[in-house]
């Protein structure tokens, strides 16, 4: 397919020999004289390059080429200076021309620009292909993100539903034992619903804002155990830190157990108390995720509540997270603490 170049120069003679030397070689050329029928042309046709003399009649290249620039054109430009002119042709380098070429007499000159012609046209066509490959990279990730945020929708209404039936079994069930193992049971589907509904609801669906999705978590978990009864209060002090889903359901996971445990065994049943959740950062890559309590704290060589299940979800989640559960020792109370690496994206 031939290619149309855009012949400015005010030399009418200059302009048929353009137009036989570079038709020559497959290229068509249309001539025109200034700056006004520059821009005439190009509004009412395309064409894949510009040749653009310096001296004009009334103007100079580098006014035309700051006209081009003013109205958003893109177009491959190669200019064209005298011999000791160097500065000028740095000069429209710098307003966006594409090359230059050095206007002399005879053959080479038209070889010359005949090669500059064509590094310009294939650079820009370089150029466009990349910008179109780049936008469909970034509609293709929109679309991913989108779709990933409707599984990650659908997702957290499927386990709020699951938890919803299972809280509706637990009302129902006369067995203490069962209540407690279907309570534990909701609150652990309750923590990875969570960690869906914070990816949906959020601008990057590959991370967790955990302060807020902790926030959330530590009311379920309030509902979930206490079953409206009195019971110890849950407070959260966290930083501003996410992690990957993954992670997070992780360390979901692992504030679940330890808040149920600390809910159930830490205070007396029926009295109050205080349940605490932190995350806090310690450097730019870590942060110390703490559970603690006032109460009864753990007591050496005690045969442990429940079935244990807990403490070996705990160690699970802990041991995915490349850490492990200490317990501080406290005067009073119990607290556990972890430490996250948080550069980790797995």
């Amino acid at each position: 397919m031939s290619q149309t170049i855009l012949y400015v120069d005010d030399d009418a003679a200059l302009g048929r020999l353009a137009q036989r030397s570079l038709g020559r070689v497959g290229y068509t050329v249309e001539h025109v004289m200034d700056g006004a029928a520059c821009l005439a042309a190009l509004d009412a046709n395309h064409y894949d390059a510009i040749v653009l003399d310096h001296y004009l009649r009334s103007e100079t290249g580098l006014d035309i080429l700051r006209m081009l620039k003013e109205r958003g054109l893109s177009i491959p430009t190669i200019y064209v200076t005298g011999s000791s002119e160097a500065t000028i042709a740095v000069d429209a380098l710098k307003s966006g021309a594409a090359d230059y070429v050095i206007k002399t007499v005879g053959e080479e000159f038209w070889s010359l620009m005949e090669s500059a012609l064509r590094q310009a046209i294939a650079t820009a066509e370089l150029h466009r292909a990349k910008e179109l490959a780049e936008q469909e990279i970034r509609r293709g990730k929109e679309r991913a993100e989108v779709l990933l945020a409707e599984v990650n929708h659908r997702v957290a209404n499927s386990l709020a539903l699951v938890a919803a039936l299972i809280r509706l079994q637990v009302t129902n069930s006369k067995d203490e034992a069962v209540r407690d193992a279907l309570t534990e049971t909701q609150a652990r589907i309750t923590a990875i619903a969570g960690m869906h509904r914070s990816l949906y609801t959020s601008d990057d669906v590959r991370h967790v804002e955990m302060d807020k999705y902790l926030a959330t978590l530590v009311q379920e978990v309030q509902r979930s155990v206490n079953l409206g009864s009195k019971g110890p209060a849950i407070s959260l002090d966290a930083d501003a830190v996410s992690l990957s889903s993954d992670r997070a359901v992780s360390v979901g996971m692992i504030v679940t157990e330890l808040l149920t445990n600390a809910l159930k065994y830490a205070y007396p049943v029926g009295s109050g108390g205080e349940v605490r959740v932190h995350l806090k950062r310690t450097g730019d890559d870590n942060a110390l995720l703490a559970v603690e309590d006032d109460g009864i704290g753990l007591v050496e060589e005690s045969t442990p509540n429940g079935t244990g299940l807990g403490s070996r979800i705990i160690r699970s989640m802990a041991a995915t997270l490349g850490s492990s559960i200490a317990y501080a020792d406290v005067t009073r109370g119990t607290r556990a603490e972890l430490t996250l690496e948080l550069g980790q994206t797995g």
